[in-house]
């Protein structure tokens, strides 16, 4: 499975309506692929709001059993 994420240097981004939170991966906003335009306008909002070396990350999710 593939997510779309935005990253603020070395933070994740949390996207809310009461605004843009940094956070862990663990808390980030996520987005399927066919969402990459909404999350192109998400990281110039985040730019524009001064998070520094904004980017859109690709996470690639695999599943495996545990033993």
């Amino acid at each position: 499975m593939e997510l779309l994420i935005i990253k603020s240097h070395h933070t994740y981004l949390r996207f809310k309506d009461s605004g843009i939170l940094e956070v862990g991966l663990d808390k980030a906003s996520v987005f399927p692929m066919d969402r990459l335009e909404e999350v192109r306008k998400l990281m110039r909002q985040a730019s524009e709001k001064g998070y520094p070396k904004v980017t859109i990350k690709k996470l690639v999710l695999t599943e495996e059993d545990l033993s």
